[in-house]
């Protein structure tokens, strides 16, 4: 309350603030919900509902954010003045947000750099290490529903920032009062007085080259035809493009989502991981008989797909399109006379281990790092310091993100739209779908099946029934799920792994995840996760076909819930 009262004698900038604050007056519950915390800067900088309070994104938690980062550059970048690169999304705000934090860089003697349009999150990525930053910004909330935004930060390396540097950050964030340390000069006198400037076209002209310069056959997609939604995003240039460079025959874009609407009207969870999000594009497939739909997310750093299979049109899973992309690129080099000696996969912990089989038949190295693809291009980055980017194939994660070159540090649904469109034109002049070059590698491997279950846990309460249940997780390690007996368990916020009562170390940074493998060769993981109020179970089975396969899913499900009591 105290907090609320803060907030309403102050003179707010965004009269839609003030509206809601007085609305909410007389509704403790809500004014709770906005006011019990604030937004924490982790290593996804933040998350939240747009709104009045603490607890939701705002310009003022946008601008307290952005002082925060402001003073760590300022303490860290000696000699010179810092320089920091902004891009935004289509999500309601999102370019408010993006110039108060120009406003707020410019106001502490930071050169800010921003995108005049809304742009893909590779490309903010790409323009930290093309510009020579030392930090970047991306306002977005990548595939979440129309009434959150969010603030993503980036290290000089072009990935998101590091565990520490969240930490530093928060920390001057906590010393900062919301309204009186926060400074702040206009866009208009940040431009003028030099301390603002636009990034020219030439840069995106430049992302579109180094994503080109990473096709793996020679020739055109001249074979494939293409139904593609951005999903109301900021997709449709890179894309089409990239599409268009690659000579695909025909590309039909889902009017209904063609151009950036932060309400998303046709999608209200805009995540091409859900059916209802590609139902628009595979409406248009089925009346246009393409060969494939292809969907990236608001931020176009996730993509999906959906493939001929008969008559219908049948969705891939992030898992699968990693699996398919590994071996289509490890096959084509390879039969090009091009696949590099050791090469690289990276993918997560929590990404299928179907991408183990499929790598050892083509002598490729896995490595698997903890979620988030700041990890992944950790990995880019330590094969690029000894001179061995080349050995580097693919990195993905089950999450429908890929990539598979070093010119960018995050996740790229522009590179994968166009590894995606060969891939697909490949297997066309082979007289298979992608669901038929699916089928032959479940047929090679063995019918492996990952799942994730989603538990919300909305409010105060939830925050702490969330800890409550790791903490009982982690003081009474399970003996059985489903019936199956524990034959390992890892927890990786304590770093430690267990195989048959021995423990030993993991050498990967802390997570607050763990893992449990079963007796039968499934496995089941629980993970908080780092941007929504919500606990991810992941599992993972393996059958002698897809019946058993889903039958082994469907029993590790009920033993998920029971993990979590509920």
């Amino acid at each position: 309350m105290t907090e609320y009262e803060k907030w309403l004698a102050q003179d707010l900038a965004d009269p839609d603030l003030m509206k809601e604050l007085r609305e909410i007056k007389n509704k403790p519950d809500e004014i709770n919900d906005r006011f019990y915390r604030s937004l924490s800067f982790g290593t996804a900088g933040l998350r939240g509902i747009i709104g009045a309070g603490t607890n939701r994104m705002n310009v003022y938690t946008v601008g307290q954010a952005t002082q925060g980062l402001a003073n760590y550059l300022n303490k860290h970048v000696q000699g010179r003045r810092p320089r920091v690169a902004i891009a935004y999304d289509s999500r309601i705000k999102s370019e408010v947000f993006a110039k108060v934090s120009a406003g707020v860089l410019a106001a502490n003697g930071i050169a800010a750099h921003i995108y005049p349009w809304l742009s893909p999150t590779p490309t903010l990525s790409f323009a930290v290490r093309d510009l020579r930053c030392d930090a970047g910004i991306n306002v977005t909330a990548s595939h979440n529903p129309a009434q959150y935004n969010g603030y993503k930060a980036y290290g000089s390396d072009g990935c998101q920032i590091t565990a520490q540097m969240a930490t530093d950050v928060q920390n001057e964030i906590d010393h900062t009062d919301i309204f009186k340390d926060v400074h702040f000069i206009s866009f208009d006198e940040g431009v003028k007085q030099g301390l603002i400037s636009v990034i020219p076209e030439s840069v995106l002209d430049a992302f579109l080259d180094a994503v080109y310069a990473g096709r793996i056959l020679q020739k055109p997609c001249g074979n494939l035809k293409v139904v593609y939604t951005p999903l109301n995003g900021t997709g449709r240039v890179c894309c089409t493009r990239i599409m268009e460079r690659l000579g695909v025959q025909k590309v039909d874009v889902v009017p209904e989502q063609e151009w950036p609407d932060g309400n998303f009207p046709t999608c209200p969870f805009p995540n091409p991981e859900i059916r209802e999000a590609l139902q628009k594009g595979i409406a248009l497939c089925e009346k246009t008989g393409d060969d494939l739909l292809i969907a990236t997310d608001p931020d176009c750093d996730r993509c999906g797909i959906a493939v001929k299979q008969g008559t219908e049109y049948r969705l891939m899973t992030g898992n699968e399109v990693g699996v398919l992309l590994l071996n289509f690129i490890a096959s084509a080099k390879k039969e090009q006379g091009r696949l590099p000696k050791a090469p690289v996969v990276v993918t997560s912990i929590v990404s299928t281990d179907m991408v183990a089989a499929v790598a050892a038949t083509y002598g490729v190295e896995v490595r698997r790092v903890l979620t988030g693809f700041k990890y992944i291009g950790d990995q880019i980055a330590a094969l690029e310091a000894k001179g061995e980017e080349d050995r580097f194939l693919l990195g993905f994660e089950e999450s429908y993100g890929y990539l598979s070159g070093g010119y960018v540090r995050d996740k790229d649904a522009v590179d994968a739209t166009m590894l995606i469109c060969e891939m697909a034109s490949w297997y066309k002049n082979k007289g298979m779908t992608l669901a038929d070059a699916m089928e032959d590698l479940y047929k090679t491997y063995g019918y492996y099946r990952n799942e994730v279950l989603n538990f919300g846990f909305e409010g105060e309460d939830g925050m702490v029934q969330m800890q409550q249940i790791m903490e009982r997780l982690r003081k009474h390690t399970p003996t059985e799920v489903s019936g199956f007996r524990v034959a390992g368990w890892s927890d990786y916020q304590r770093s430690v792994r267990s195989d048959a009562g021995k423990e030993s170390k993991i050498n990967l940074p802390q997570s607050n995840v763990l893992e449990y493998r079963l007796e039968n060769g499934c496995k089941v993981i629980v993970r908080p996760s780092g941007t929504e109020p919500k606990i991810k179970i992941y599992l993972s089975a393996k059958g002698k076909n897809e019946a058993e396969s889903a039958a082994l899913t469907e029993k590790l499900a009920a033993g998920g819930k029971t993990l979590l009591g509920i």
